[in-house]
């Protein structure tokens, strides 16, 4: 195993470990439910159906529909917060 992929390793049992990663799971959670991420993605969702006709959706092609636009909708400011949260807990912590 590589060097970048054996700190990403530690890192996330690290973060299993403490409890920070169901912490950052949960703050995500509520930021994406605060700007409307999750409306937007249902309205996106339900768009896919209408255009395709639910009897020519399929339950892959709406996930792989989806997935996309839900990493597009995702703020920019959000995912740079994510990030920042992420490396101030690394710091905080012993560096193998």
């Amino acid at each position: 195993m590589n060097t970048e992929a054996q700190m990403k390793a530690i890192l996330h049992q690290k973060l299993i470990e403490t409890g920070e990663r169901q912490r950052l799971q949960e703050w995500l959670r509520a930021q994406l439910l605060q700007c409307g991420w999750k409306d937007q993605l249902q309205a996106h969702c339900q768009d896919v159906i209408q255009k395709k006709g639910l009897e020519q959706v399929t339950v892959d092609n709406l996930i792989a529909e989806l997935t996309l636009k839900g990493r597009e909708l995702v703020p920019h400011s959000l995912m740079e917060e994510l990030f920042q949260r992420v490396k101030t807990f690394f710091a905080q912590h012993d560096r193998p």
